[in-house]
């Protein structure tokens, strides 16, 4: 990771809220934004994981303010957006990366609390982070918000049925999220990182070698494209 000193801090003066922040994907998010300048809302249910990830941009020259919370706890979702609201009067950057995976079995075997659980961090609570943040990105002069997606949005697999399903929603959410901003400075986008190491890959194949997937890095730069204001693209699915 590139130091802030190296980097052009295209991000300078921005703010951007980061979901799943503590590890894996959204850690290296957090850490290629902060290092160009943005100053990073980060979210993760581990304090511990958090303040690990703080001290790594503290590290590069940037600051952060962490938020550990369940994104279940709707109210907390919204009270988050009137806190950014109080402090910052707007969002100019959303990246909705926090999922879970589940377990892959039958849909007929499917536990009610695992699909209910999959289907309330993965989808609806991004529904929920619209609603709170919609205003708040749509008071920034560039709003820019990635969902983290997955080949199975789209492409259904024998035995991922929660996490697909889930994973269909936010498509359709962001998606229709994106139509209805398409005449705002706001864009959004979808990415699917495809394989890459982390925790979650290694649940879903566990005897997979992770040196032979991607690093979370790529995935970072992907998004930090995605994020910068001169990229205009709306209503697209990129895939890595």
């Amino acid at each position: 990771m590139s130091t802030p000193s190296e980097q052009s801090r295209r991000l300078e003066g921005r703010i951007a809220l980061i979901t799943g922040a503590s590890r894996g994907i959204g850690r290296s998010i957090a850490l290629r934004i902060a290092a160009e300048g943005a100053h990073c809302v980060l979210v993760a249910k581990t304090t511990g994981g958090l303040e690990e990830v703080d001290d790594e941009i503290k590290a590069l020259g940037g600051t952060a303010t962490l938020v550990p919370m369940d994104l279940t706890d709707y109210p907390a979702i919204d009270r988050l957006g009137a806190g950014i609201l109080d402090r910052y009067g707007k969002l100019d950057i959303f990246v909705g990366n926090a999922g879970i995976l589940g377990k892959l079995t039958p849909v007929g075997h499917i536990q009610p609390e695992i699909w209910d659980k999959v289907i309330a961090v993965n989808l609806t609570a991004n529904w929920r982070l619209i609603r709170s943040l919609d205003p708040l990105l749509r008071a920034s002069d560039a709003g820019r918000v990635v969902m983290l997606t997955s080949s199975v949005g789209n492409q259904p697999r024998a035995y991922w049925g929660a996490y697909a399903v889930s994973k269909a929603g936010l498509e359709n959410l962001a998606l229709t999220y994106a139509a209805e901003l398409e005449k705002t400075p706001v864009c959004v986008n979808l990415l699917n990182p495809g394989a890459t190491r982390t925790r979650m890959r290694e649940e879903a194949y566990p005897g997979e070698n992770p040196e032979t997937l991607k690093s979370p890095d790529v995935v970072a730069d992907a998004v930090l494209d995605l994020v910068l204001p001169e990229n205009t693209q709306n209503g697209q699915r990129i895939s890595l």
